[in-house]
């Protein structure tokens, strides 16, 4: 359980540099990061800091201003879920 959650918060990062990149990208006029990628970026786990990114680099904030908080909300179910049902959350009751 620990892996996955080291593994989530990585790939939260990675999304959220990503977004930043691309806003980057999009402020010096050079070619960009598909809006599909940053779509499936936060739907593999990387919702968290697609939010952020957006808060923080006012990125895509018109286009997607509800879909990745649908998306984190989802994750955050899933994930409390899997850490619910798993054996290792006796261990931390």
């Amino acid at each position: 359980m620990k892996a996955f959650i080291f593994f989530f918060v990585v790939f939260n990062i990675i999304t959220f540099l990503i977004f930043g990149y691309d806003k980057y990208l999009a402020r010096t006029n050079r070619r960009r990061i598909s809006e599909k990628t940053l779509v499936w970026l936060a739907l593999m786990g990387g919702s968290a800091g697609a939010v952020f990114a957006q808060k923080i680099f006012r990125h895509k904030s018109r286009k997607y201003r509800n879909l990745f908080w649908i998306i984190l909300v989802v994750q955050f179910m899933i994930f409390e879920g899997l850490w619910f049902y798993s054996r290792s959350a006796s261990e931390f009751l």
